[in-house]
């Protein structure tokens, strides 16, 4: 028995330290930047979802609001054009004052198809970039806007990032099949 020990004890060692290094390796990038904050909008005829800030050292001060609005979308083209992201990805419930800087791309985000537009906002603190992104799955969609500071890039990027990440993605799959 006593021969046994040191084995055991290398065995439990070993074991220790491929979970530790399994748990850093499945941890969500950039995970610990954002941080979950209240939904700040006011209700309207959607339920809240669920909102995010990244500070300024990370990402550039972003802010990311998304939310599923079942029953929403166009069940044979889903997210059609520019218009409808400027109508459904609720970049006015930041501010109603936002003109967009160019043509909208198409996107897929947690490999749900649709649209993405940069915007300028109007603050009552100066000017924001913000981004609105509309992405259906069936007759479901899901608005996601985002607004920081700095160039469109910059916050489109940081944004993606954080929606690709596997807590999100996983969130927003379950939210778009009402779960």
């Amino acid at each position: 028995m006593m021969r046994s020990w040191p084995v055991i004890a290398a065995m439990v060692l070993v074991l220790g330290g491929l979970s530790a290094v399994a748990g850093y390796e499945m941890a969500p990038a950039g995970a610990a930047a954002w941080r979950e904050i209240a939904w700040p909008f006011p209700r309207d005829g959607w339920p809240a979802g669920r909102a995010f800030r990244c500070g300024a050292a990370e990402c550039g001060d972003v802010e990311v609001f998304l939310r599923p609005k079942l029953g929403f979308c166009n069940c044979d083209s889903g997210v059609a054009d520019d218009d409808e992201v400027d109508r459904v990805a609720d970049v006015d419930m930041i501010s109603p004052r936002f003109v967009p800087l160019k043509a909208g791309d198409a996107v897929a985000v947690a490999d749900l198809p649709g649209r993405l537009r940069a915007y300028d906002l109007e603050m009552p603190k100066g000017k924001r970039i913000a981004i609105g992104i509309a992405v259906s799955h069936r007759c479901d969609l899901m608005a996601v806007a985002a607004q920081g500071r700095g160039d469109a890039a910059g916050v489109q990027r940081a944004t993606l990032k954080f929606l690709e990440s596997r807590e999100i993605r996983a969130w927003m799959i379950a939210a778009m099949e009402g779960h």
